[in-house]
């Protein structure tokens, strides 16, 4: 794969099922598999959606008021913002039934992947999300962005993924020191504003990202991005942990490395700018 064909471009999504990308298959517009099936679902009021799906499966929550059943259990969801709500995500194992009685215009974002553990559901609501300023202080506070992990090894160690959402302020730099990692990943992207975008790394290749875009990063390619000012941007984020090699962490690019270090924070002028009214 190159990265110049790692870019999905974003629309309006129609009702029903999106496929943004599938296990198994090297896709034509990223060139490799990502080990993960992802796509948005989109369902109108009163709709119902049931589902047995073979597959580990995260149904993240975009926007949209609806009531979720699984094993027993019914719980309302909504969410109106994705820049200040934290996410609602539902995490079954293959093989469990999913009811989605839906009361207004819902957006999902669905993914899965094969595995063949089973395990309990696990719905994550907002109320238990702790979100994780990263970047806080360093750089002139010019990488500093919200991340919300949903689950990772950790809380879910049956699973074979990773997720969470990065909200990405204005103007800043996130998933900055670039890094790396040997694992597949999916970055997809929504804007405060429809015309907003910013600019995604995928190794050396810099790709110009829009409301509704997905990035595939490939693996071992050092990545990072920053939004446009005036925009502020999220993405969705999802990894899939490889055979014998889990995803654990990533490593920093070393040569801005020393970026971390609270004692070397670049240049900084002494003097404020010229008034040039």
């Amino acid at each position: 794969m190159t990265a110049a064909s790692a870019l999905f471009p974003g629309s309006e999504f129609a009702p029903g099922y999106t496929v943004i990308a599938r296990e198994g298959e090297a896709s034509p517009i990223y060139g490799y598999d990502t080990g993960m099936d992802f796509g948005i679902q989109c369902c109108s009021p009163g709709e119902i959606v049931v589902e047995t799906h073979p597959k580990e499966s995260v149904w993240v929550l975009l926007r949209g008021r609806a009531e979720i059943e699984f094993v027993g259990r019914q719980v309302g969801v909504s969410r109106t913002d994705l820049f200040d709500e934290p996410p609602t995500a539902l995490h079954v194992s293959g093989h469990t039934t999913v009811t989605l009685k839906h009361e207004a215009w819902t957006e999902w974002a669905v993914i899965r992947t094969t595995n063949r553990a089973d395990f309990a559901p696990h719905l994550f609501l907002p109320a238990a999300l702790t979100p994780e300023y990263r970047g806080a202080g360093l750089v002139q506070n010019a990488c500093l962005r919200n991340v919300r992990l949903i689950f990772d090894r950790t809380a879910r160690p049956e699973s074979n993924l990773v997720v969470g959402e990065v909200v990405n302020y204005p103007g800043r730099w996130s998933s900055y020191p670039p890094h790396h990692h040997d694992q597949p990943e999916i970055y997809h992207y929504r804007f405060t504003h429809a015309n907003g975008y910013g600019h995604a790394e995928n190794g050396a290749t810099i790709h110009k990202v829009r409301h509704r875009d997905t990035l595939f990063i490939s693996p071992g390619l050092d990545h990072a991005q920053v939004s446009a000012p005036g925009y502020g941007m999220y993405y969705l984020w999802m990894i899939r942990h490889l055979p014998g090699n889990p995803y654990t962490g990533f490593t920093f690019a070393e040569e801005h490395k020393w970026t971390l270090d609270p004692a070397q924070q670049g240049w900084r002028s002494a003097e404020p700018p010229p008034d040039f009214r």
